[in-house]
């Protein structure tokens, strides 16, 4: 038998009960993906306000930690649809604290540079130099 010897009805019954499980894999994979952004999201955030968070205001950073706590009790309570909702309120709070750390890179960036050309225009290029002879024996 070319079917691992299982009979017809054992066949039919084992498809019946993969295509009644398919809804609740869904619902499973999506709260494994769901936890793992919140989690990812979460560690990521602490992680610049630990080392960004003098960048921010007192209220902003107050703001991070609150929805960081948030994003960490959806996580708890194992709801996809939280953790999914409190991760994207998470994102947008953390906005302020990307947009702080781009600002103090750009402030120093731009010191930097500025102190490095000193006035003088340096320009460097590539040159390949043609002797007469090579120019004789391609024409």
């Amino acid at each position: 038998q070319a079917s691992g010897g299982l009979s017809e009805t054992d066949i039919e019954q084992m498809v019946k009960d993969a295509e009644s499980h398919a809804e609740e894999d869904k619902q499973r994979r999506a709260a494994a993906e769901a936890k793992n952004q919140a989690e990812s999201m979460a560690h990521a955030t602490e992680k610049q306000l630990a080392e960004h968070g003098d960048k921010v205001s007192e209220a902003d950073k107050t703001a991070i930690e609150l929805a960081i706590a948030d994003v960490r009790a959806a996580i708890e309570s194992g709801d996809a649809d939280a953790m999914t909702e409190k991760t994207a309120a998470l994102t947008q709070v953390a906005m302020k604290l990307g947009e702080a750390i781009y600002a103090a890179s750009q402030e120093d960036t731009g010191h930097e540079v500025g102190d490095e050309h000193d006035g003088e225009d340096v320009v460097d290029a590539d040159f390949e130099e043609v002797s007469d002879d090579d120019e004789k024996k391609s024409a």
